[in-house]
């Protein structure tokens, strides 16, 4: 990585130099540090000044010793794979169960604990890059990626990249935890969430999907209309039960493979309003359900349970083992690419 661009912010126990990236446009600021990709820092502009609306901490140490990835890039499959295995042309492969039964997140060292290079970075831009060995974790192929943050006047912009020589499942997302009353307000139950989503993939208790799409109408996953976050999160629907609250799948509405809405979130109490589009075929909705109380994070904050919530766009979980879910096989002859944009306003009172 060169050291031309950022600044430092510590090291790895490992002694891996990690750099931090500064983007501002004059409507927003972000700060990405290289462990992880992290998005670190997120300040948008709230009804009485500029709010930072992600959590996270202040040291690398942090980062690695705490979990729930916090900010990070998730890769090389985010969400879960059932049991740690799949099958991909006629071959079985073998991968790490880091939760529970499961495979999460691509491992026990995904991208979220490697320190990602900078290929390019100014003002309004930083182009961070991984190149992850063939077997890495237990996946085939030698996988090269690339994750550009952007800011675009009102948005930040998040695109996806990768290469492989191998076939190789491939699923990418930023993992950040967002609360648009303050990182360290308080939990997010009063905040409202609208996914434009019309169905959703139910899980077994141990977040697996059953493999079957499920409408959203009736149920407390119906979520289409903007809704408090702690309205039905507490319900006695089997699927809120397992997963302690939303951790959850949702299909988006529109074609996969074209920008569309995805979800809509708001405060209250700051007026801020995020929006979130996307090409890619799912959301996973997750509200904090794991975060422990008394957290310690930036800036003196402390986080607790449900303390902000993620809008993980993505492939759909446990997809190598799912033939109904659309592909997330990574072709050697063929590409990844995926764009996210989250962008904010302000609602007058």
């Amino acid at each position: 990585m060169s050291k031309e661009f950022g600044v430092p912010f510590g090291s790895t126990s490992r002694g891996e130099e990690v750099r931090e990236l500064t983007l501002s446009n004059g409507v927003l600021t972000a700060r990405v540090i290289t462990f992880g990709g992290v998005l670190r820092v997120l300040t948008v502009p709230g009804r009485d000044g500029p709010v930072d609306v992600v959590l996270g901490y202040d040291t690398v140490a942090e980062y690695e010793a705490n979990g729930g990835y916090f900010g990070a890039l998730v890769g090389r499959f985010a969400n879960r794979i059932a049991k740690g295995r799949f099958t991909l042309d006629g071959r079985e492969y073998t991968l790490a169960c880091n939760d529970g039964p499961n495979h999460l997140h691509g491992g026990t060292v995904g991208w979220s604990h490697r320190v990602w290079g900078v290929e390019e970075a100014d003002d309004q831009k930083a182009v961070l890059t991984l190149d992850s060995p063939d077997g890495e974790e237990g996946y085939p192929g030698h996988v090269q990626v690339k994750v550009t943050y952007a800011l675009e006047g009102d948005a930040l912009s998040i695109h996806y990249e990768a290469v492989t020589d191998r076939n190789t499942p491939c699923n990418l997302t930023n993992h950040s935890y967002f609360n648009l009353s303050g990182q360290g307000s308080g939990d997010v139950l009063e905040q409202e969430i609208r996914l434009l989503c019309s169905s959703y993939t139910p899980t077994d208790s141990t977040s697996i999907p059953l493999g079957t799409i499920d409408s959203v109408e009736g149920t407390p996953m119906d979520l289409r209309q903007p809704t408090p976050i702690g309205r039905h999160i507490d319900e006695p629907f089997q699927q809120l039960v397992w997963g302690h609250g939303y951790d959850h799948n949702f299909v988006i509405d529109g074609r996969p493979g074209t920008m569309r809405p995805a979800a809509q979130a708001r405060s209250k109490v700051t007026g801020i309003v995020m929006e979130v589009e996307t090409d890619s075929p799912g959301v996973q909705f997750y509200t904090a359900n794991y975060v422990e109380e008394a957290r310690k994070g930036k800036a003196g904050a402390v986080y607790g349970f449900r303390h902000g919530f993620c809008l993980e766009t993505q492939h759909f979980p446990d997809t190598p083992n799912q033939p109904g879910f659309p592909s997330c096989t990574l072709r050697a002859d063929a590409g990844y690419s995926h764009t996210t944009r989250f962008r904010f306003s302000v609602e007058k009172q």
